[in-house]
Formats: C-alpha cells, structure tokens, sequence
C-alpha cells in the first residue's frame, strides 16, 4: 500500500514535469530570419514601367494594382533585383525589403494560435508609383490560397498595417472579413477600445492610436491570434483587435501562413521571431 501511494507520487510528479517541459518547449520563440530566407518563400508581383535592369521581355506596367495577371508577375522566387536579402547588425540577421518591386516575403509554414513579434524601421528609398505617398509595408496573416489574389501579388489575408503614421491599421486583402469595435455603427470605420458596436469590415480600419515613432527608429510590433481573434501591438500599445475572422466563403479564418510586403518603400525587418499560445493574455482580454 505505502509502495503503491509513493510509486503514484512518483508518476504524477514525472508526468507534471513532462507537461511542463512540454508546455515551456510550445513557449520558446522560433526565430524566422537567417542567412539563405530558408524558412520562407518568395513571390514577386509585376514591376512598375520605372524599373530598369530586368530580364528582356517582362511585362512591366504603370498601374500594378490594375494592369496585368498573375501570368505576367515575376512569380515564385524569381527576385531578380534582390528586393529581399538579408545582411547582419551586430551578428544579428536584418531583412533588408528594397520596396521597388511590390512582393511577398512568404512562410513556407502555416501557424494556428501564436504571437509574433518583430522589429521594423523604414529606410529612405522610394519607389513608383509610391515616389509621393507615405511609406508602406505590412504583415500578411492567415494567408491562404494562390498568390497573387490581390494585385498580383498578395495572398488572400488579414493585414496588419504598417505605413508612415499608420501602423496597426485594418486591411483584409481579397474577400476576408472580420468584426471590429467602433463607436457607432455608420461613422468613421476606427477601433474603439471603449465602443459600443461591433461592425463587420471588409476594407480599411484606422487603428485606436498611432504609437509609431519618428522615421529611421526602430519600432516593435506584435501580433497576437488565437481562434478568429487577433490582437496589433505597436510599440507597447494595443491599437486594434479584430474578432470572428472569416474567409470570403465565411468560413472561420484561424490560421495560415505570414507574409511581409514590399510595397514601394525600402523597410527593414529584425528578431522576427514566433511562438506558439495556448489563450489570448488576460492582460489584452
């Protein structure tokens, strides 16, 4: 009887510690960059008319949002002038996004219930048909399908903006949807942390705050998603959250590959890195 309580003991203990070794081994962060992209793939959508120093016969157009098809984009891994390469910063992987192609930097893995965390600070090139509008990039999340559902170029996605003085904003790319909390049911399409409606959104939503900081300074962000819901954080700050995610067939959209943009601006990338969640942080509840 004392042998089979202290053999007992003994298991739960060892199973207690196997749990929590598993639950801290689900906990680590997975860094994303290396060298060689090893753990992403790239997709290049179709150049500007501006672009020199192309092969001999690609199609190039004044209107890449419009113009073309999926046919006439660079395609898979096929970045011919180097759009995204990686150097090092204190021995420290930097992707360095170019921004004079529009294109996809792309995991080759799909994620469910994580929280990602980066780095980001813009550079000082720009390029057409961005020479005059704000710097722009992104992080794509639950990306499905082919590529180039959105201009050529883009997954299927929501998006987690990051523009000059717009970081955290809204964006699902062609045809998801998802529910927000605003202030009211017909005025300006903004996060409200304290509103009183939720609306369904298929376009552009301005985040609660604009925490970014002065151009050329490093600014974090952070994504957390768990189930249908998903959380922005901008230098510490929660600007947005988003709730029943769905595809364009209105199925729940909980998981999927990431993304990041080239979108006419040179943009860098640091210590992105990943893990998994098993809830949401109470703290952001």
């Amino acid at each position: 009887m004392h042998i089979y309580k202290f053999n007992k003991a003994i298991f739960i203990i060892a199973l207690f510690l196997l749990t929590s070794c598993q639950t801290a081994r689900q906990e680590q962060w997975i860094p994303l960059l290396d060298s060689n992209l090893s753990q992403w793939e790239i997709w290049m959508g179709v150049p500007h008319t501006s672009v020199t120093g192309l092969p001999s016969g690609t199609f190039q157009t004044h209107n890449v949002s419009v113009h073309g098809d999926t046919k006439h984009a660079l395609g898979l891994n096929n970045d011919v002038k180097e759009v995204f390469k990686v150097t090092y910063e204190n021995d420290q992987p930097v992707l360095h996004i170019s921004g004079e192609i529009y294109g996809g930097l792309t995991t080759l893995s799909e994620y469910q219930n994580y929280h990602l965390s980066l780095m980001v600070k813009w550079g000082e090139q720009k390029w057409a048909p961005r020479l005059t509008k704000k710097r722009d990039s992104g992080v794509l999340f639950h990306c499905r399908g082919p590529h180039g559902a959105f201009w050529k170029t883009w997954k299927a996605c929501q998006e987690l903006q990051i523009q000059e003085k717009d970081f955290g904003d809204f964006i699902p790319l062609a045809g998801p949807t998802a529910k927000v909390l605003m202030r009211d049911k017909t005025g300006e399409r903004k996060y409200a942390p304290d509103g009183e409606f939720y609306r369904k959104v298929s376009n552009y939503t301005h985040a609660s705050l604009e925490p970014d900081l002065p151009h050329g300074e490093w600014n974090k962000v952070e994504l957390f998603v768990f189930k249908d819901r998903a959380i922005f954080i901008v230098n510490d700050t929660v600007v947005m959250k988003i709730s029943e995610s769905k595809d364009k067939d209105g199925k729940v959209l909980d998981s999927g590959q990431i993304q990041l943009q080239s979108e006419g601006a040179e943009v860098f990338f640091k210590e992105v890195k990943i893990r998994s969640i098993k809830s949401l942080p109470k703290s952001l509840e």
